[in-house]
């Protein structure tokens, strides 16, 4: 589901102030804090309504106003994961995908505020979706989480050492051991985003490429060319679920577990996707 944020919230929250003995000098607002208790204002109002609601369209309606409400915080926490092999416009609709299951599931009745329960949802998706798409040989759990650690000191302290960076200056900087960061750094290579377009770096051969002969090579050129556009015109959840079930060799039941759906929808999904190539590869032929 693309999500658009050009909806705006049409209206302000009324907040009453209740009797005072002697009025306060009012907290300079900001536009920063206007445009939070806006926000928190009108995603209350919207949970408030989708817990009222007469039936399932206006819950959806509601919840959708929610959604929308908080697009922004699941954009910026997209954002803060760029630039680390997978396109931003993914991560931004991994980010909004559990920003809807989030406002779905979310209980008002538990006293919390909406955030509170969504952004950690939200964080953990993002660090999901780099599990499952993002290594190409998968290091141990510790392994994945130093090395975004080690990583970003490392370009940190570019400056000060230039290119080369010595492993010990990146110890010292995150206090861990030198070989905790020698490990981090051994594992950089493992890491890239799962592309079901992007062309091999030239003279390099793939696992599908060894095993042919070399007589077929021009016609898998031709395939990888057909191939790519119509790739390219599949979403981010469409190419998660072709990953899902064809290069990760997942049953259509697992899929639906990880998407939190059906395994009906999950076939009526692949049908569609695989449909939508069909068609695609038979118009550019």
């Amino acid at each position: 589901m693309l999500l658009q944020d050009s909806t705006t919230v049409s209206f302000l929250p009324t907040i009453g102030t209740g009797s005072t003995p002697a009025p306060t000098a009012p907290r300079p607002a900001t536009p920063r804090r206007d445009e939070r208790e806006v926000r928190r204002a009108a995603t209350t109002t919207h949970l408030h309504a989708a817990e009222t609601a007469p039936d399932e369209a206006a819950r959806d309606a509601a919840l959708r106003e929610v959604v929308v409400a908080n697009m922004g915080v699941a954009r910026a926490l997209a954002a803060r994961q760029r630039n680390r092999g997978i396109p931003l416009e993914d991560l931004e609709q991994v980010a909004y995908l559990a920003l809807v299951r989030a406002a779905s599931h979310f209980d008002p009745g538990q006293g919390k505020d909406f955030l509170t329960y969504a952004v950690p949802c939200i964080r953990g998706e993002l660090r999901r979706h780099f599990r499952d798409l993002g290594w190409m040989v998968r290091p141990p759990r510790d392994v994945q989480e130093n090395q975004s650690a080690v990583i970003r000191a490392r370009d940190r302290l570019a400056g000060d050492h230039g290119d080369r960076v010595p492993d010990e200056a990146i110890a010292r900087e995150l206090d861990i051991p030198v070989t905790v960061v020698r490990q981090a750094l051994r594992a950089e290579g493992c890491f890239r985003p799962v592309s079901l377009d992007a062309p091999l770096p030239l003279g390099q051969a793939g696992p599908a490429e060894q095993a042919i002969d070399p007589e077929r090579e021009q016609e898998v050129v031709e395939m990888r060319t057909t191939l790519q556009p119509a790739l390219r015109q599949l979403d981010a959840r469409e190419r998660h679920i072709l990953v899902m079930r064809f290069f990760q060799d997942r049953t259509q039941q697992e899929i639906a577990d990880e998407l939190g759906v059906t395994q009906t929808q999950v076939s009526r999904l692949l049908s569609g996707i695989l449909k939508q190539l069909r068609e695609a590869v038979g118009s550019a032929a």
